[in-house]
């Protein structure tokens, strides 16, 4: 247990501190904004009590929200995200299929993992620039911009686990 807890703990802070010295910087053309911290919420243990991945959802996104001064948008879009989870886990889930307890690329396999990759990156993305701009008169530009962040922030997240995030 203690062994999980220090691995969590390092991905933790290893991700708030690459998102907001690293992917916070790149913006291109005002399309493109990759939000990886999203990859902590998603590896959490399958079987981890609901309250947990709330509590730690809320907390990364508080962690991105103080650095990146952003009053709160990313601790509601990662709150959101982790709610939503065991919902997008059993969509995709075949009934016969066996899930491991940690839902990574090389444990689940790359379809089940792209899938859950591009729902939950998508969903967050939605509802993180959605709520920044909190209006809908500019909403195709708005969703043209989820769509750009969203094909960049997964290929990011896949290409991490191709050379990380290997167990």
């Amino acid at each position: 247990m203690g062994r999980l807890a220090i691995k969590y703990f390092s991905m933790f802070v290893v991700l708030v501190a690459v998102q907001v010295l690293v992917f916070n910087q790149i913006q291109f053309s005002g399309y493109i904004n990759p939000y990886v911290y999203v990859l902590f919420i998603m590896l959490l243990p399958l079987n981890a009590p609901r309250y947990a991945v709330l509590l730690l959802s809320f907390l990364i996104g508080l962690a991105v929200d103080v650095f990146s001064n952003s009053l709160g948008i990313h601790t509601f879009a990662a709150v959101f995200i982790a709610y939503v989870r065991p919902l997008v886990i059993r969509v995709i889930t075949n009934r016969e299929e066996e899930l491991n307890d940690y839902p990574g690329l090389a444990r689940t396999g790359p379809i089940w993992f792209i899938s859950y990759t591009s729902i939950m990156v998508v969903l967050h993305h939605f509802v993180l620039f959605y709520i920044e701009v909190f209006t809908f008169s500019g909403f195709f530009t708005t969703l043209y911009r989820v769509f750009l962040s969203s094909i960049f922030s997964i290929f990011v997240i896949v290409l991490s686990q191709f050379i990380i995030f290997r167990d």
